[in-house]
Order: C-alpha cells, then sequence, then structure tokens
C-alpha cells in the first residue's frame, strides 16, 4: 500500500495541471475515482520501467532477465492469473426489453403516426401539461433523474412528493439556479439575491442543506454574480436529491399509481393525407394524353394500310 501511494502521489503532482481543464466538481470526483481505480488493477510493479517518467530523470534500470525455468513458472503464475480475472463489463445493451418499447422505430408510434396521417392524438397525449400523462412517459421518468427534471410534468409530480417528504426547497432551488443559468442577463443580479433570500441566508424561509466549503465558495462568489455563480451549489443539491429523494420517489405509491393510471393508446387505422391516396378519378396529364393519341393515331393508320392491302389481293 506504501508503494501505490506514493506512486499515485507522484501521478498526481505531475498531471495536477489538469485538472484546471475539467470544470465540474462532480466531473472532478468521477475521473478522479477511475484514476485510482486505473492504476490499482495497472500499476507497475516495483523495479519495471515506469512509462511517465521522461527525460533524464527516467532511472536506468537495463538489467538483463536469466531466462531460467524460475523465470517461466513465474509467467506461467501471471498468466494463470490473468485468466482466471473476471473481465466481463455490463452493457447497457443488456437492458434492451427495457427501452424497446420507447422505441418508435421498433414499436411503432401509437395510437398513430403524426407525421404520415392526419391524426394529431400522439401530439396532444404529450403536451408538456395534461390531465393524465401516457403510461410511457411516466415509465421514461424511471430512466435517468435527468429524464425526470427535463419533463415539466414529471417535475411537478416530483416537487408534490418532495412537499410531502418536508424537502421540496431542494428542487425549488435548483430550478431557481437552471432561471438564473438561462434567464435574461438584465435580471441575473435580482434573481440572484433573491435566491440568497429564499435559501442561503441565515433563517431563510427555504434555507438549503450545503456544506461549509460549497457555502463559503458561494457566498464570496455572490458579490460579483454571474449565470455560473449557483453553480456548485446547485450541484451539490443535485447529487443529493439524485442519491436520496429520486430513488424512493420511484419506490413510493405516488409513482406507482401514477404508473397505473398512465393512458396505453390503443393503434388507430391509419388516414393517409390526400396525396397520399391514389386517385380512383384522376385525369390523365397532358403528355400521357399526347402519347396516347400518337399511339392510338399509329393503330389506326395501320388497320387503314392493312384494310388497302387485303382489298388489293382481292382484286388480283
Amino acid at each position: 500500500m506504501e508503494y501505490e501511494k506514493e506512486r499515485y502521489s507522484v501521478l498526481h503532482k505531475r498531471i495536477n495541471h489538469t485538472w484546471d481543464f475539467v470544470r465540474r466538481k462532480a466531473d472532478r470526483i468521477v475521473l478522479e475515482c477511475q484514476e485510482q481505480a486505473y492504476w490499482l488493477i495497472n500499476r507497475p510493479p516495483p523495479g519495471a520501467r515506469n512509462v511517465l517518467d521522461m527525460g533524464l530523470e527516467r532511472p536506468n534500470n537495463t538489467a538483463r532477465v536469466t531466462l531460467n525455468s524460475e523465470h517461466y513458472k513465474n509467467e506461467i503464475d501471471t498468466c494463470k492469473r490473468a485468466l482466471g480475472r473476471n473481465r466481463v463489463k455490463s452493457s447497457i445493451c443488456l437492458e434492451g426489453e427495457q427501452y424497446q418499447n420507447h422505441d418508435p422505430i421498433m414499436q411503432g408510434c401509437l395510437p398513430s403516426n403524426p407525421w404520415i396521417s392526419d391524426d394529431s392524438a400522439h401530439w396532444t397525449m404529450n403536451l408538456e401539461t395534461v390531465p393524465t400523462p401516457t403510461r410511457l412517459r411516466v415509465e421514461r421518468w424511471s430512466f435517468s433523474f435527468m429524464e425526470l427534471l427535463n419533463d415539466e410534468m414529471g417535475r411537478r409530480e416530483f416537487m408534490t412528493y418532495l412537499e410531502k417528504e418536508f424537502s421540496g426547497e431542494n428542487l425549488a432551488f435548483w430550478q431557481a439556479c437552471e432561471d438564473i443559468k438561462h434567464g435574461e442577463s438584465s435580471k441575473i443580479v435580482e434573481k440572484v439575491e433573491e435566491i440568497y433570500r429564499n435559501f442561503l441566508a441565515p433563517g431563510a424561509p427555504r434555507w438549503v442543506n450545503i456544506d461549509s466549503k460549497t457555502m463559503d465558495k458561494t457566498l464570496s462568489g455572490i458579490r460579483h454574480p454571474h449565470r455560473f455563480v449557483m453553480e456548485d451549489a446547485q450541484m451539490h443539491i443535485y447529487f443529493l436529491i439524485k442519491k436520496d429523494s429520486y430513488p424512493r420517489y420511484l419506490k413510493s405509491d405516488l409513482y406507482k399509481n401514477m404508473l397505473a393510471k398512465g393512458i396505453v393508446p390503443q393503434e388507430t387505422k391509419k388516414s393517409v393525407f390526400p396525396f397520399m391516396r391514389r386517385q380512383r378519378h384522376s385525369s390523365p396529364s397532358p403528355a400521357q394524353v399526347a402519347t396516347q393519341a400518337t399511339e392510338e393515331g399509329g393503330n389506326a393508320k395501320g388497320a387503314g394500310q392493312a384494310g388497302t392491302n387485303s382489298a388489293a389481293g382481292s382484286n388480283v
């Protein structure tokens, strides 16, 4: 373990400057975990040449390996351990049945495809706000947390659940931060002050629970407000909801009842656009009329010539 800590600290010093290119705290956490897992599996053994050692400080380990029976026994043992290691990774392809019903190419578009028919029921059923959503729409809320947040009706139902859990201020704070990011530039200062009064100030009516480090960074940034001044606090609340409230919502009776009441549209008879129908009594085009007239004239001329020849033959 001491060797691993030493090599990881050396690696951290050499690539520490690259963290400046990573903005979000969540991305830094994920990349750091992936980096630690990678070096725990693929770390070079003691005495081996490290490819990260560059320049004049590269160790000069040019000792030749003696090819004896002991060396080959170690090679065989290493290969056996490598063969016994489980390298199978789960793939999202294994979850294809979960998404199959939501693929309009594989399952079709219910009740009908509005792009090839004159029925707009599909668009009406999937408006941003409807009395009862479709079952497929409610199922998509369980695919990911962002799928739920991107749906206006999903956010409203999730807010209803959070208010029952006395944690609705978290989602309200996230929505207020999104309003700053995508709202008007002239109202940024006003919205930042409003968020501070409602969510961050001591004794705020809807105070949110943020760690001291993130809170200090956010409060210092409020002095010079901009669109992304609340980003760290927003990401903290985002992951708090995603890891705690979102899984409990999917298991709650509120979500299960909404899923059970979801509309399952039945396929309707396809009615294509008028220009796609075959006309029963359509008039031919002028080119077709001219072609038919030429053919009829040629047939009549051929028939007249044949009659003349037959008459001449009878006279002879």
